[in-house]
């Protein structure tokens, strides 16, 4: 393909994009109907969060989707924000700000290219099929030219894909590897087939935690698509405010975000929910991909044993199984996952600082982390669960 022009631009809401051409950016391989790789930089996600005010005004996440035209026709786009927090990222750089504003500088406001509350990995730097290599450089360098000219901090492009990572790396951005916990899928048949990969000790205390959860007194219901009503919402709301008011302070999401996501992301979701004496109990919202589930939130009006990691994991496994899902993301953080099946998996951003001296120290900061985070991942590959040959066969 010859040398293109590409001019950037600047869109504060998505309403002036259309979806068809933002999707053709976003998500090419659901053209014909098929599904996204991952929900979560399609229109309609996106939309649901600007439409419900989880975005915008008063929250710290103002939108300036940053796109990238040839000749008039939308070739690259990038979820981008003007952060004035740091909350809500989980990529955390609360040191940094901190480190600079101790020094004199002015961290806040900042660029960040996000899908916002959601520590999924997934592509950042979206483009049409023809134009990856060219439209991705457009979108770094106009993102970059953008917070240079207005003297802002910083700009990180967090949770992208790897080849996001290294192909902006190669462009001037320094690269950050953190990681997460994931549940791999290599083609088990269910739920007792993955347990035969694991230890004998591991398997039983699997086996004794769904059986401790089972004893909740009650039925636990998967709904996605049109089985999903208003009253499920209604109880996941409950939680999640619960769950929210505890880890945040504010829930991030508003409820007006679940109305919307009942019309136009049910097919998106998987939500599970545990039900004892006609009541709702307790409950874990799942995202599917093409290859992944994805699990968000959860969050209970009454405390059982196990309940959590049955809701959350267990049932996350069972649905990746039943659909031929490569594997389960359980979100951000969390040790705990490890004996559950849940592997160490590095995942990825970008960062671009504007004062050199700052940059040159947050530049040294993340050699050594990759250090510490490459050697914690060999370390606590070493305790899981799973035979000496599956963790083998699965690296």
């Amino acid at each position: 393909m010859q040398e293109q022009e590409f001019e950037i631009r600047i869109i504060p809401s998505l309403q002036a994009i259309a979806p068809l051409d933002w999707d053709a950016c976003a998500c090419p391989e659901a053209a014909d109907g098929a599904r996204p790789n991952d929900p979560f930089t399609t229109h309609r996600f996106l939309s649901a969060l600007e439409a419900s005010g989880s975005v915008g005004a008063g929250t710290g996440w103002q939108p300036q989707y940053l796109t990238a035209y040839v000749a008039d026709q939308l070739i690259g786009v990038a979820p981008m924000y003007v952060k004035s927090h740091s909350q809500g990222e989980y990529i955390f750089d609360h040191n940094w700000a901190h480190a600079y504003e101790r020094a004199g500088g002015r961290y806040y406001p900042k660029l960040q290219v996000a899908v916002p509350h959601t520590p999924a990995t997934g592509r950042r730097l979206l483009v049409r099929p023809g134009f990856e290599e060219a439209g991705q450089a457009a979108l770094i360098q106009g993102a970059v030219q953008l917070a240079d000219t207005n003297n802002i901090s910083s700009l990180h492009v967090t949770f992208c894909t790897e080849g996001e990572a290294r192909r902006g790396e190669a462009l001037g951005l320094m690269l950050r590897k953190t990681q997460q916990f994931h549940w791999s899928n290599p083609g088990y048949a269910d739920f007792d087939d993955f347990l035969a990969s694991l230890s004998s000790r591991k398997r039983k205390n699997i086996r004794k935690e769904r059986a401790q959860a089972q004893e909740f007194g009650g039925e636990i219901h998967t709904f996605s698509g049109d089985d999903l009503r208003s009253e499920h919402w209604d109880a996941f709301w409950q939680f999640y405010q619960d769950t929210g008011a505890r880890k945040w302070g504010t829930p991030y999401l508003t409820r007006k975000f679940f109305d919307i996501a009942q019309e136009t992301l049910r097919d998106d979701m998987a939500l599970v929910l545990a039900e004892r004496n006609g009541r709702w109990v307790a409950g874990a919202l799942n995202f599917i991909g093409a290859q992944a589930l994805y699990g968000r939130y959860w969050g209970c009006a009454e405390h059982h044993p196990c309940l959590h990691f049955e809701l959350c994991y267990y049932r996350g496994i069972d649905i990746a199984i039943e659909r031929g899902l490569k594997r389960v993301e359980a979100g951000a953080q969390g040790e705990h996952k490890l004996a559950r099946g849940y592997l160490p998996t590095p995942t990825w951003s970008l960062h671009w600082v504007n004062d050199p001296g700052f940059a040159n120290a947050i530049g040294s900061y993340l050699k050594a982390e990759r250090d510490a985070v490459d050697e914690e991942i060999n370390v606590l590959t070493e305790y899981g669960p799973f035979k000496r040959a599956e963790i083998e066969e699965q690296e």
